[in-house]
């Protein structure tokens, strides 16, 4: 159920204010130290951040899709690293329970979700398997009571700091492709369960990927999600919700480059002038806006669509595709229109540029969201 507009609009200025006045000022920091402080993280809890996609009577803000998709445009006006702390509870982590989870497991864990009490991880990506997600190695083999799970998944974001994973695996090896996978929740306490090392990334430090191992993890089949070989259609419908949320950071942090560009354009001089009096910055200036514009339109739009319980599997996809393409070649213009200032590390414009590079990759790549579309057109979708 939507929010009324007057609540509605104190969550956004509330997320609003603690984005300005708590991330943006810590921004570098986090950077640096490769940390989101525990005193953020708290205060994420407590403004029930972790919660926003989970139902109200499992303690969560319950937003609509609508709702969701205007808060992460203020969310994504900061460091990107920020969101992701709490991204995985809000998407791929948590939503494989509430689209199939049992009333049993909704009850035992969505209220930890919620709060932010634990963490979820999305464990679907393995080293030879990320975009062709049909390709899942790792094993789930029927024994008894439980399944027992071997095999390495690979750039799992919050592992370290996760309490469960929902898991991908093979249940049933005799079938290729996508028949053959089920969706697991697995607790991160389970004995044979091992973290791999932090890896060093491009961008967004202070958000953290592990490769996460498991050897004879043994996980009741009491804790599968839906039906045996359902995994792949777990895993797609929570990517569509998933794409949706990043598309819309994605519109975010390109106001916020926007903003930062046009800020330093007003102020720089050359030639005697304001380098915002050139027409070739102006016209830098209005591609950004145009694009930033058009992201945010088709975003909220295709996130009415989602409410209304219309399919929307094609426009999430080209939400993703053209908001993170979109959200790439804002940050290029911003590194130009700063000119050797956009290259410095002072001014964090070159951060931004590194930060955003990942959209295009996790969620579906740029090329699976053409699939995607291509195959939706094909078929008359």
């Amino acid at each position: 159920m939507a929010l009324d507009i007057e609540t509605r609009n104190q969550l956004i200025e509330t997320v609003r204010r603690f984005v300005t006045e708590e991330c943006v000022p810590i921004e570098a920091k986090v950077s640096e130290d490769d940390k989101v402080p525990d005193s953020i993280i708290a205060q994420m809890r407590e403004l029930g951040l972790f919660g926003l996609s989970i139902p109200t009577e499992y303690g969560g803000l319950g937003l609509t899709m609508e709702e969701e998709v205007l808060v992460c445009f203020e969310l994504g006006q900061t460091s990107p690293a920020f969101r992701s702390v709490i991204g995985t509870n809000v998407g791929i982590g948590s939503q494989g329970i509430v689209m199939f989870g049992s009333e049993a497991q909704k009850n035992e864990w969505l209220p930890k979700l919620a709060t932010g009490e634990m963490v979820a991880s999305f464990a679907l990506t393995e080293p030879g398997a990320g975009s062709d997600a049909a390709s899942v190695k790792v094993s789930a083999v029927h024994d008894g009571k439980d399944y027992v799970v071997n095999g390495t998944k690979r750039f799992i974001t919050n592992a370290a700091r996760a309490g469960m994973f929902t898991l991908l695996a093979r249940t049933d090896p005799s079938k290729k492709g996508a028949g053959g996978i089920s969706a697991f929740i697995v607790p991160a306490k389970t004995p044979g369960i091992t973290i791999g090392k932090s890896e060093k990334k491009m961008g967004q430090q202070g958000a953290h990927i592990h490769d996460v191992i498991f050897e004879n993890a043994r996980v009741p089949e009491s804790l599968r999600l839906g039906k045996e070989g359902e995994g792949f259609k777990v895993a797609m419908q929570v990517l569509d919700r998933g794409r949706l949320h990043i598309s819309a950071v994605c519109v975010g942090v390109a106001e916020r480059l926007i903003r930062e560009a046009v800020n330093y354009a007003r102020e720089r001089e050359q030639f005697g002038q304001k380098i915002a009096e050139f027409q070739l910055i102006q016209g830098m200036l209005a591609d950004c806006k145009t694009e930033a514009y058009a992201a945010r339109c088709m975003v909220l739009e295709t996130a009415r669509k989602r409410d209304r319980g219309e399919p929307v599997s094609m426009e999430a996809a080209c939400c993703k595709y053209f908001a993170s393409e979109m959200v790439g070649r804002v940050a290029d213009k911003a590194v130009q229109i700063f000119g050797g200032a956009g290259y410095v590390a002072d001014y964090g414009i070159e951060r931004f540029y590194r930060d955003v590079r990942i959209f295009r990759l996790y969620e579906g790549t740029s090329q699976i969201q053409q699939i995607v579309i291509a195959r939706n057109l094909l078929r008359g979708d």
